[in-house]
C-alpha cells in the first residue's frame, strides 16, 4: 500500500471553512491519470491539484482535475498550490517573496508569493492567456438560462459574452445584487449554449460603478461544480473584458471581487489588468488562502 502526502486549504480568504477548498497533492510522481481522476473525485471540491517535478526552467509541473475532468487551467488551484507548496516543509526551494512559474496544459503560470502589510502569504496570479473573447448570446436566451427577467440582464456595459484568459466562461452583467441572488441555473435551457458553440461556465456580476466593487457567482455543472465560491480563472477573464471596455490607451485598472456569499463561503479576490496600446496586455488575481488540514490518502 502506498500513501501521498495532502493538504487541504481554503482559498481566497483569510478564515476557516470559508473561501474556496482546495486540495493539494505537493508529491504526486507515481500517480497515473486514472488515479488522480479518482482521487479528485474521493476529495469532491471543485478542484485538486497534484504537484510533479519538471525541468529546470519551472519551478513544478502542476495538473489540476475536477471530480469530472483535467482542466488545462484554473485560477484558485494556483494560488493554493503556491501558498501550500510555500509552506510544505518538505518544498524548502519554495519560499517567499518569489515568483513561481508552473508548467501546465495551458502554458506557464505564474504566481507571485509575497507577504502583504498584515504579514499573511499573499499569492498574486498572472494570467497564462491574453484575454480573449468570442460570441455573445441573446438577452432572452440568457434570462432563460439564469430563471430572471430580461430586466434584469445588464447590456449597458456589455451583452452576455464568451471570454477567457486560458479557461472559457460566458460572462453576463446583472443590473443589481438582487437579481445575483435570484439565478437559479435552468440545466436544459444552459446545454442548448453547446448548440451555439458557447462555454456553459456561467459567470454573472454586477458591478457598483462608484467604489469598483464586484460580487459575483460562477456555474460550472459540466465540470461538476454546480456553483464555485471562488473562482480565479473566471474572474481573471472578468477583469479582462472590463478592462478590454475601458476607453483610455493605456492604464492600470483593478476591481474587489466579492464571491461565494449566497453558498455561505464567502471569498475575497482582487484582480487588476494592464492596458497598454489600446488593448489589455495582461491580467492577474490574487487573494489569500488558509491551511485547513494535513493528511494521507492511501493507494491499494
Amino acid at each position: 500500500m502506498k500513501s501521498y502526502k495532502y493538504y487541504i486549504c481554503d482559498v481566497f480568504t483569510d478564515s476557516r471553512f470559508s473561501g474556496n477548498q482546495l486540495a493539494v497533492i505537493p508529491k504526486a510522481s507515481g500517480l497515473n491519470d486514472k488515479q488522480m481522476q479518482k482521487i479528485a473525485r474521493e476529495f469532491n471540491f471543485s478542484e485538486t491539484t497534484f504537484v510533479f517535478p519538471t525541468d529546470s526552467s519551472f519551478n513544478r509541473n502542476v495538473r489540476i482535475f475536477t471530480p469530472y475532468e483535467e482542466l488545462p487551467f484554473a485560477g484558485h488551484p494556483n494560488i493554493g498550490t503556491a501558498f501550500i507548496l510555500a509552506n510544505d516543509p518538505d518544498s524548502k526551494d519554495i519560499r517567499a517573496p518569489a515568483i513561481l512559474k508552473f508548467d501546465e496544459l495551458a502554458g506557464p503560470v505564474e504566481v507571485k508569493i509575497f507577504y502583504n502589510e498584515k504579514n499573511a502569504l499573499t499569492c498574486e496570479l498572472k494570467a497564462p492567456e491574453r484575454f480573449s473573447f468570442g460570441k455573445s448570446i441573446s438577452v432572452s436566451e440568457t434570462a432563460e438560462i439564469l430563471s430572471l427577467d430580461e430586466r434584469d440582464i445588464n447590456v449597458n456595459t456589455h451583452m452576455p459574452i464568451e471570454a477567457s484568459v486560458g479557461l472559457k466562461f460566458t460572462i453576463i452583467n446583472l443590473n443589481s445584487i438582487d437579481a445575483l441572488r435570484r439565478v437559479s441555473i435552468n440545466p436544459l435551457k444552459l446545454n442548448a449554449l453547446k448548440d451555439f458553440e458557447v462555454s456553459t461556465n456561467v459567470h454573472c456580476y454586477y458591478l457598483d460603478k462608484d467604489t469598483q466593487c464586484i460580487n459575483a457567482r460562477m456555474f460550472a455543472p459540466d465540470l461538476g461544480v454546480r456553483e464555485d465560491p471562488a473562482t480565479g480563472s473566471a474572474n481573471c477573464a472578468l477583469a479582462g473584458l472590463l478592462g478590454h471596455l475601458e476607453e483610455i490607451e493605456a492604464g492600470v485598472f483593478s476591481w474587489t471581487i466579492n464571491q461565494g456569499i449566497e453558498m455561505g463561503r464567502p471569498s475575497r479576490l482582487n484582480a487588476r489588468v494592464l492596458r497598454a496600446g489600446g488593448e489589455v496586455t495582461a491580467v492577474w488575481i490574487s487573494g489569500n488562502s488558509i491551511l485547513v488540514s494535513e493528511g494521507e490518502i492511501f493507494l491499494d
